[in-house]
């Protein structure tokens, strides 16, 4: 939700969905203290994370058929944007250049200081520009570009719609919040399915919480993060992760307050 809340100008619920393999350092000030989030250890990107002056962002992957031969990582891109000194817009205006060299990728850069949010994705619909500034208002982003109407998707928007006029003006429970939206297991009948790949391997991802047991490999959530924004500036970033170590689920939540924002 996106400057449509007189007490949250910006609040983020993001399930990250990966191999169970794939080693994960979770929610943490990074070295150098100016860069907060989960770390990607196979690639040495984020998923989402944040600095203390108002910037943050998030990227998901872009479901498709075709696969880049050779790569770049994904998870560098909101890094770069948190090291940078460009806004949000110049900053996805130079992605854009080099974006052939990525498989399909949706990705947020906020500025909350200056009241900027801007999405870039390297598949664009054909009617659509590849940049565009999000609009104030409750917005979904699965593996579709953003606002797909994909029934996960739907039902991630509509839960998070009555539970935001549940609570009204007041302060928002995040821990609650993340388990009662982003735990849902439902899964959606064949005839919904994106249709992208087949059906025994769409199946187990159409739930909101994903667990899944593919031929390469054990995959699901493997963390549900929140990401508040008071008006005031003060930064709630909670996280709940599966252990690599020991498979079992712990949390932890952040504070600080971001500079500029009075």
């Amino acid at each position: 939700m996106w400057q449509s809340h007189s007490l949250y100008p910006f609040i983020l619920l993001l399930n990250r969905d990966e191999f169970y393999t794939r080693p994960t350092q979770p929610l943490a000030w990074w070295p150098g203290n100016r860069i907060l989030g989960g770390r990607d250890e196979e690639a040495g990107g984020t998923w989402l994370a944040s600095t203390r002056d108002g910037r943050v962002a998030f990227i998901t992957n872009f479901r498709e058929r075709e696969k880049h031969p050779n790569p770049k990582s994904r998870g560098e891109l909101p890094l770069c944007f948190l090291e940078s000194n460009k806004s949000p817009w110049e900053f996805a205006i130079e992605i854009l250049k080099e974006a052939d060299q990525y498989n399909g990728f949706n990705l947020i850069l906020v500025d909350i200081c200056s009241r900027t949010m801007v999405y870039v994705s390297n598949r664009p619909k054909k009617d659509n520009l590849s940049v565009s500034m999000v609009t104030p208002g409750i917005h979904v982003l699965t593996n579709a570009s953003l606002d797909a109407a994909w029934p996960k998707g739907e039902r991630l928007r509509q839960s998070f719609k009555e539970l935001i006029d549940q609570y009204g003006e007041s302060e928002f429970p995040i821990k609650e919040m993340v388990e009662k939206l982003m735990t849902n297991k439902i899964k959606d009948g064949e005839n919904l399915l994106p249709g992208i790949h087949p059906p025994h391997q769409e199946y187990p991802l159409s739930s909101i919480f994903v667990e899944a047991d593919f031929p390469w490999g054990r995959y699901g959530t493997r963390s549900s993060s929140a990401f508040f924004v008071k008006s005031d500036g003060e930064v709630s970033f909670y996280e709940k992760h599966l252990d690599d170590v020991d498979g079992k689920w712990k949390e932890k939540m952040m504070t600080y307050q971001t500079s500029g924002v009075s």
